[in-house]
């Protein structure tokens, strides 16, 4: 099963890349560089209840579990185990009385607008990492505050596992993937790039200071109808909440908007000098 010689008796080294299914080349590159980082590739699957607000997106979120074990099927070297339980495998007595928070930073942004639902990643991001046991966990750099709170958890609760996260995959147009992109109707698919834009356009600002990124940002955004915006903010990437006036150093866009009934989010790295 190891990818490496191993010396006899040693434990391989195993990676986890947790997933709710819907693979796409995001997900896919995950599992790639997982299998540059260790013996044994776990991919989990796992549509996790926890995380809804709302039962009907839920209940609409993409479920294809033959369709994702092809498209793992065909990454070499890719995945030596996929992980697939149900709910009542990973959730037996129902309701689950015990679970993580995630403080201050959890009821923000996508927090203020799905209450509970970091509560819920991090609940199930435990209990995978406790079933797996891996030496190395990967995502993706797309859901920026999930990535703070997944490595400010392992930190706090002194977990031995490594985060490694992995650069936003885009397509040609610079929408970045996600597994909800394919329930945009072809003219939502082309108002979609506005939050790419957006970002772009902070960017091109950030030598000027914060006000001038979001002003920028804000101009970008204006104009399409089918977008309706949530939130834009810049972010310290140590503490993950919004920069002062006065800030210089490194910093993160986020941005999230419906578009549609197709709710996306996207983030870029930034430096405000």
């Amino acid at each position: 099963m190891t990818r490496s010689a191993k010396a006899e008796g040693s434990r391989p080294r195993v990676a986890l890349v947790p997933t709710m299914g819907a693979l796409h080349r995001g997900h896919l590159a995950l599992v790639e560089r997982a299998a540059e980082l260790a013996d044994v590739v776990v991919v989990s699957i796992f549509v996790n209840p926890l995380q809804f607000t709302d039962p009907a997106d839920l209940e609409r979120y993409p479920r294809d579990l033959d369709a994702d074990l092809a498209a793992l099927a065909g990454v070499t070297p890719g995945a030596d185990i996929v992980f697939a339980p149900g709910v009542d495998d990973l959730y037996p007595r129902g309701d689950v009385a015990t679970r993580v928070t995630a403080g201050r930073v959890g009821t923000l942004f996508e927090g203020r607008s799905r209450p509970g639902h970091f509560d819920g990643v991090l609940t199930v991001v435990a209990k995978l990492l406790n079933a797996v046991g891996p030496d190395v966990v990967l995502f993706g750099e797309k859901d920026a505050q999930q990535v703070f709170l997944v490595r400010r958890m392992i930190a706090d609760l002194d977990m031995p596992v490594e985060l490694h996260e992995l650069e936003t995959v885009r397509d040609d147009d610079e929408l970045a993937l996600s597994s909800r992109n394919r329930f945009l109707d072809a003219r939502e698919r082309r108002a979609a790039v506005t939050l790419p834009h957006v970002l772009e356009a902070a960017e091109s600002a950030s030598d000027r200071g914060i006000d001038a990124v979001l002003a920028a940002a804000q101009a970008a955004a204006m104009g399409e109808n089918l977008v309706d915006l949530d939130y834009l903010a810049v972010v310290h990437p140590d503490t993950f909440l919004p920069v002062d006036d006065d800030y210089r150093g490194r910093a993160r866009v986020i941005i999230a908007a419906t578009v549609g009934d197709t709710r996306l989010i996207d983030n870029r790295a930034i430096y405000l000098n």
